[in-house]
């Protein structure tokens, strides 16, 4: 039997740091970062965060090597709903990022938070 997709994103969570929006915002003020958008480009254009770096999931281990050099770079992770996001940051992790967090909450709680 598959694992529903809840429990997966669940128990990889438990060894992720995770965030609300407001938190990040908070923690992106006092510190180089970046906010990172995993959504597909037409999830992007609908709705966004003008300063986020937008770089869709599927393609995010080939490109964001080039973009974000330094692996400790604070790399605040989101999406829609947050899936996608923590699938990411366990990648960047095992890529080697070292401080990677998610945004938990759904989009539009993020984008009225950088606003």
């Amino acid at each position: 039997m598959f694992k529903d997709i809840s429990t997966w994103v669940a128990e990889l969570r438990k060894d992720l740091k995770t965030c609300s929006a407001a938190e990040a915002k908070a923690l992106l003020s006092s510190a180089d970062g970046v906010l990172l958008d995993v959504r597909e480009p037409g999830e992007c254009s609908e709705q966004s965060v003008e300063k986020s770096l937008k770089v869709p999931r599927g393609v995010l281990e080939m490109k964001l090597p080039s973009i974000v050099e330094d692996a400790n770079t604070p790399i605040f992770v989101h999406c829609a709903t947050g899936g996608r996001a923590t699938f990411a940051a366990k990648q960047l992790v095992e890529l080697g990022y070292n401080n990677v967090t998610v945004i938990t909450c759904p989009v539009d709680t993020v984008c009225e938070s950088f606003q």
